[in-house]
């Protein structure tokens, strides 16, 4: 084809090498995207199968007796929770290959629809009630907490509205103010059922997804005062009222409002610094009540002492800061609504997590919140895989979407200068 001899790279008369040239410049392309197609994040991977490992080694220790009281399989608690990381890592699969724009064209109703779903549970005939709390739809056989599949469901609705108003919420009060009057409406209902904790979740989540939006600090001050009253109403109802006087002192009575904080701290004590051995718990033989669900990180710290409480404490940290650093390279690569998902996930993660902590350790009221990827849940492990599906996901898109640099092709034929 160089009928005209070679006139070297550059040239009219060297055809041949630019078609090779254009040839290894297509193949350039398509190669690393086909390695991408399957390159996971092993800094979000790693921390998550940490976090899941511990769980099952918990669930396993701490309910045995819980089990055994109820008349059932030594491992019924655990082989449950088993069952649902399964159905957790189908339920992340299906996110994991569903195009993060599909979410937010659905993201509207999204908030409306979380009201809906919570009044579910005063259905009769389809809400569940467990220990005066009406916090559960039957469904079948199993019951599901809504409240775990409204936060998705808020994160979602909330990156949806921070993107349509992303200047509005920066400057304009009212356009500050809606996304928190919405969380306001939902609070209202989880108050009903009752579910303080979950509330503060959400409230939590919607006002930090707002302040890292850009909304200015005295918008958010004045918003988070406005809030107070009503949280403050809330803890006036008597039994609320009296956890809050049983945390500020708990061996004032010991044996009735502050028996599950004192026990909390009696095995969180006994663990001192190294534990007193995997299975080795007293406090979990009927002393400590939900030592599978709520109590679980008090059952850890007798177990696994100091040190295993700054693992698990360092792990989480990890997690989080991995979610929002994938939510900030969303944003960098113009991608705003996954950026908002991401973060929205990492603090619900990040919240949760802080809350059942500083319960166990008394640093809080006593919530009826789990600990995300370690407390036995369904409903929680369902959901918690759900958003951690969405993560993946998005650190996927964004992997898959980066421009390529290709390599220049050394000049080999000897072209004219």
């Amino acid at each position: 084809m160089d009928y005209l001899g070679d006139p070297g790279i550059g040239w009219p008369g060297d055809i041949e090498d630019k078609m090779k040239m254009k040839a290894a410049k297509q193949q350039a392309r398509r190669g690393p995207r086909m390695n991408r197609a399957v390159k996971v994040d092993a800094w979000l991977l790693v921390p998550v199968l940490l976090l899941v490992a511990s769980g099952l080694v918990m669930v396993g220790s701490s309910s045995i007796a819980i089990a055994e009281s109820h008349g059932v399989s030594t491992y019924y608690y655990l082989v449950r929770h088993v069952i649902y990381i399964l159905l957790g890592l189908m339920l992340a699969s299906t996110f994991r290959v569903i195009p993060i724009v599909f979410l937010e064209r659905i993201s509207r109703p999204l908030m409306w629809l979380s009201a809906l779903v919570l009044l579910l549970v005063f259905i009769p005939g389809v809400g569940h009630s467990v220990n005066g709390s009406t916090r559960w739809i039957t469904l079948g056989f199993v019951n599901f907490q809504v409240v775990e599949a409204v936060k998705v469901m808020v994160i979602i609705y909330m990156a949806g509205y921070l993107v349509r108003k992303s200047e509005m919420v920066k400057i304009r009060f009212f356009d500050t103010l809606k996304p928190l009057l919405l969380a306001v409406m939902l609070t209202g209902i989880l108050l009903i059922q009752p579910d303080m904790g979950s509330a503060a979740v959400i409230t939590a989540i919607v006002g930090g997804m707002v302040w890292l939006a850009g909304a200015a600090w005295r918008h958010i001050l004045l918003l988070g005062m406005m809030s107070l009253p009503v949280f403050g109403i809330a803890a006036m109802e008597p039994y609320r009222l009296k956890r809050i006087v049983s945390f500020m002192n708990p061996w004032a009575d010991p044996y009735n409002s502050g028996f599950q904080l004192t026990q909390a701290l009696i095995a969180v004590g006994r663990g001192e610094v190294f534990g007193v051995g995997l299975g080795a718990s007293i406090q979990k033989l009927f002393y400590l009540p939900e030592a599978h669900t709520d109590f679980i990180f008090a059952v850890l710290a007798e177990e696994f002492g100091l040190l295993g409480v700054i693992f698990i404490l360092f792990i989480f940290m990890l997690l989080v800061a991995r979610i929002m650093i994938i939510g900030l390279m969303a944003h960098r690569a113009k991608r705003p609504f996954a950026g908002y998902v991401a973060y929205g996930v990492g603090l619900w993660i990040g919240l949760q997590a802080l809350v059942s902590i500083g319960v166990n350790l008394g640093v809080l009221p006593t919530k009826g919140l789990t600990l995300p990827l370690i407390s036995s849940g369904g409903s929680s492990v369902l959901m918690t895989f759900l958003a951690l599906g969405i993560v993946f996901r998005i650190r996927y898109e964004l992997y898959r979407d980066a421009p390529l640099k290709i390599p220049r092709v050394p000049n080999t034929t000897g072209a004219r200068q």
